[in-house]
């Protein structure tokens, strides 16, 4: 029995463990991430240019974020698998990089906000494996939930 007070992921012997999620009800549960890769002014206008030797960085970025995401109780020890129905990756190049934003979408009875976070996470990753030859210096910056709606705690957004 967990309260407002308690670790949830923390058994009554202080013992990490999973979650037992089976008696909350099923909601549509949504979760929006963001982020962004800090990259030099070379590598900016390369990007704008389509000019990356590797490739389309932001293709290949936006398929990585939506296999990250559906792949991220493999990757978070107390992760639950969950089933995502739907992934909306925005990647926008700015004058100082990549911005990221993400959102997923499940119908479930646990939310996706770590969902929302690796993906964000593997997107950037991706950026920095595709140009890191070109900047080394590439940096993944601010990675954040922005919002999140469904199950008992109802919708929350950053301001």
């Amino acid at each position: 029995m967990t309260t407002e007070n308690t670790f949830t992921h923390l058994n009554d012997k202080g013992q990490a463990h999973m979650v037992n999620v089976a008696d909350r009800e099923i909601t549509i549960r949504t979760a929006t991430a963001s982020g962004s890769v800090k990259l030099s002014p070379s590598v900016v206008a390369l990007l704008r240019e389509g000019g990356i030797p590797k490739g389309d960085v932001l293709a290949t970025a936006r398929v990585a974020a939506i296999m990250g995401a559906k792949r991220t109780s493999d990757l978070i020890p107390l992760c639950h698998p969950i089933a995502i129905h739907g992934v909306e990756v925005e990647l926008e190049i700015t004058d100082s990089g990549v911005a990221i934003r993400i959102g997923v979408k499940t119908v479930d009875r646990t939310g996706v906000e770590m969902e929302a976070l690796t993906a964000v996470s593997i997107a950037g990753l991706t950026i920095i494996d595709m140009v890191k030859a070109l900047d080394p210096g590439a940096e993944i910056c601010d990675i954040r939930v922005e919002e999140k709606s469904g199950g008992r705690n109802g919708h929350w957004v950053r301001t």
